[in-house]
């Protein structure tokens, strides 16, 4: 590679003493914005219960409750996020409550969150060992990967697919996790990008824990008194809204960066330029790079970080406005054929990652 690599220790040898005592404080305000959101959600299916009583012409008004309560379900996964890296709950006990009761409107257990998560994707960013990174050309064509080709954002994708692809894609990659450790638990799993394996006991906490998930996923339901007009609006609708937000930011987090050896964020992570709006909402997840850099600190200590970043290494580091982004998403193909060059799903095309050095020059002459 032509760029030089720095190690995520090596950036925080440099940042670490330039911060605030305070930015390594747990921030317990996510705890109750995580409750209200809890409570949006049960208003939202407390209303929904009545939806067979509506009349049809009137149904449109419940929409808008249903945007609202998807963004609960984004809003539920990123306080989970931030408390399972430690960053909002000092007590363990009270961060697995709060994680799992989260986490489980995403069917996502909390001890494989913290395996595939915290303990791969966060040490092997972009890497070989990336259980989150997109399917080199050369591994075999396996169901996860044909699932890719199809509805993951691309040159090639079909819009129809790709806004199926928008509402299911988190269903998909947890239960392409959560198959390969309960089933199998090898490194020879194939249908991941990498596999992630645990030990026999986290395998059976993971195990009651889904049970668990199946449970509470039951009991929304139950709540809803299985009408179907009520499960349409109340529960399909806002987590397909939810898990689409998600993915939204998950894609452009890495999918445009390069291959790593070497666990360097500002060259195989991207933050983005964001209305404040989407920042205030969402706990800053637009820092990513900030984030992957100090995984427990106080997220609205990110934009510090980014001051910190755009001094000190401005030229490694991954900016881009958020449209740029999903446009640089949908005119690139989605497979790694190297480290830094991407190409198509039968590897015709050849094109260099956006975020790589070479062509960084080419996206700010565009900005």
């Amino acid at each position: 590679m032509s760029e030089i690599v720095i190690s995520q220790t090596e950036y925080l040898k440099v940042l670490r003493p330039l911060l605030p005592e305070a930015a390594f404080q747990p921030n317990t305000n996510k705890l109750f914005i995580l409750i209200i959101n809890f409570l949006i959600l049960g208003m939202g299916w407390t209303i929904a219960r009545s939806l067979d009583r509506w009349s049809i012409e009137w149904l449109w008004l419940y929409l808008p409750l249903s945007l609202v309560m998807g963004n609960s379900v984004i809003i539920c996964l990123f306080a989970a996020h931030d408390s399972m890296h430690g960053s909002t709950i000092g007590r363990p006990h009270w961060r697995y409550l709060f994680g799992f009761l989260a986490l489980s409107l995403l069917w996502m257990p909390p001890t494989l969150w913290k395996a595939v998560h915290n303990h791969k994707h966060h040490t092997q960013t972009n890497a070989i060992g990336d259980p989150d990174r997109m399917y080199l050309v050369g591994q075999n064509n396996t169901w996860g990967k044909w699932i890719q080709n199809l509805f993951v954002p691309s040159a090639q994708v079909n819009w129809a697919l790709l806004i199926l692809g928008m509402a299911t894609s988190w269903v998909v990659h947890t239960f392409r996790h959560l198959s390969s450790v309960l089933l199998f638990n090898h490194d020879r799993v194939e249908y991941v990008p990498a596999p992630v394996v645990v030990s026999p006991r986290k395998r059976q906490i993971i195990a009651i824990e889904s049970l668990g998930i199946c449970a509470v996923h039951a009991g929304i339901l139950i709540y809803l008194k299985l009408n179907i007009l009520a499960i349409l609006l109340g529960y399909v609708l806002p987590m397909s809204i939810g898990y689409a937000g998600v993915m939204f930011y998950i894609y452009t987090n890495h999918f445009l960066c390069q291959m790593t050896d070497i666990n360097d964020p500002l060259i195989n992570s991207v933050s983005l330029k964001m209305p404040e709006i989407f920042n205030l909402l969402h706990f800053n997840f637009s820092y990513h790079t900030e984030h992957h850099l100090f995984p427990s600190i106080n997220s609205d200590y990110y934009p510090l970080v980014q001051e910190l970043l755009q001094a000190h290494y401005p030229k490694s580091y991954n900016l881009i406005p958020v449209d740029e982004a999903w446009r640089l998403l949908m005119a690139t193909p989605r497979h790694y054929r190297d480290e830094i060059v991407l190409t198509d799903r039968h590897n015709l095309e050849s094109v260099i990652c956006p975020c790589a050095i070479e062509s960084k020059a080419k996206i700010e002459s565009n900005l």
